[in-house]
């Protein structure tokens, strides 16, 4: 008796704290982050960065992200209140399933894609350069959009709502359901981006040393020569070097997003390896443990959707915090006037 009475205890005392979870912690990572992701767009979106391939990447990306928060929060804040209605209504739960695995898929390939840009653009290789490109950039994005809501279209099918015995009621309705849709979330939208992203972030740094060897190699070597040519003038200085300030920016901004969505998003990839695995869903106890624990795992992944604009705001530099400021002072005039 008194071991029953123990797991009982253990089961209210999760079931609490992930109620605790779902009306504090995801209620604060939601205002912050729908706030955020909607003045990353705004600012984003400017004149200034339109034709620059990274900085589209980004106003695509706090869209997505944007969307990932609205379709995978607000049932969750729900359900620190009353029952989440994904619980019980089958194509809600179909279709926030759908929603929330696509838009964190494109997310995490889009910084795939930054990072990929990022690396061309570095290149001392004029070639790849060239690569590096606003239509580039809006090519890749279509497919991985399209690729991405291809992937978990399965969800249309496979989840299901009132499900009994498992951690969640609205999930796969099948082991095989299951098994494909946690493997996925693990390897293609967290581990092989994640990957990819170190690999391109690793390139990067080497292409921008091997480049800062270069420049020092031909300013030794061309001093007097330099000496005879004409002086551009301070505008043509200005603008050259507003843009070499801007990549820096979002280089900083792109390798800084890397390194914490590799730890935002790592928990819930071992959670789903572990789900897909261990299949022991047998005591009440159990099943508390693990929908609290992919609960606190969601609310973790949820986070790298929602930093973004303070991940900019830190680490892009006075060139993104310009622009903001440059975005509200345009705000206030527009409202002057009015």
């Amino acid at each position: 008796m008194s071991n029953v009475s123990h797991d009982q205890f253990l089961v209210e005392l999760l079931n609490n704290i992930t109620i605790d979870f779902n009306r504090s912690l995801a209620v604060l990572i939601f205002i912050f982050g729908v706030v955020g992701n909607i003045l990353n767009i705004l600012v984003l979106s400017q004149r200034a960065y339109r034709s620059n391939p990274c900085a589209w990447l980004f106003l695509v990306l706090s869209i997505v992200n944007l969307a990932s928060l609205i379709s995978g929060l607000i049932t969750i804040m729900i359900d620190g209140w009353t029952t989440n209605p994904t619980d019980y209504m089958g194509w809600l739960c179909k279709l926030r399933a759908f929603l929330v695995f696509s838009t964190r898929t494109m997310a995490t390939w889009l910084m795939v894609l930054a990072t990929a840009d990022r690396w061309l653009l570095s290149s001392i290789n004029a070639h790849r350069r060239q690569h590096s490109s606003l239509k580039n950039a809006q090519r890749w994005t279509a497919i991985i959009v399209i690729l991405s809501f291809a992937l978990y279209s399965q969800q249309l099918y496979c989840y299901e709502a009132n499900l009994m015995d498992i951690p969640l009621k609205c999930y796969g309705k099948t082991v095989a359901c299951r098994f494909l849709t946690d493997l996925s979330l693990a390897l293609v939208t967290v581990l092989i981006p994640i990957f990819l992203m170190i690999l391109f972030g690793s390139l990067i740094i080497s292409n921008v040393r091997q480049s800062q060897r270069r420049i020092h190699t031909l300013q030794l070597g061309s001093v007097a020569a330099t000496r005879n040519r004409p002086v551009a003038s301070n505008s043509e200085n200005s603008v050259i070097k507003f843009g070499q300030k801007t990549d820096r920016s979002l280089l900083l901004m792109l390798l800084s997003q890397v390194i914490l969505i590799a730890i935002f998003t790592v928990p819930l990839c071992l959670d789903k390896f572990y789900s897909s695995f261990s299949g022991d869903y047998g005591s009440p106890l159990v099943l508390a443990t693990n929908a609290f624990v992919y609960d606190f795992a969601i609310l973790v992944y949820d986070i790298s959707n929602g930093i973004t604009f303070y991940v900019y705001t830190l680490c892009g530099g006075t060139v993104f915090r310009k622009a903001l400021y440059d975005f509200i002072m345009s705000v206030k005039v527009k409202m002057g006037c009015h």
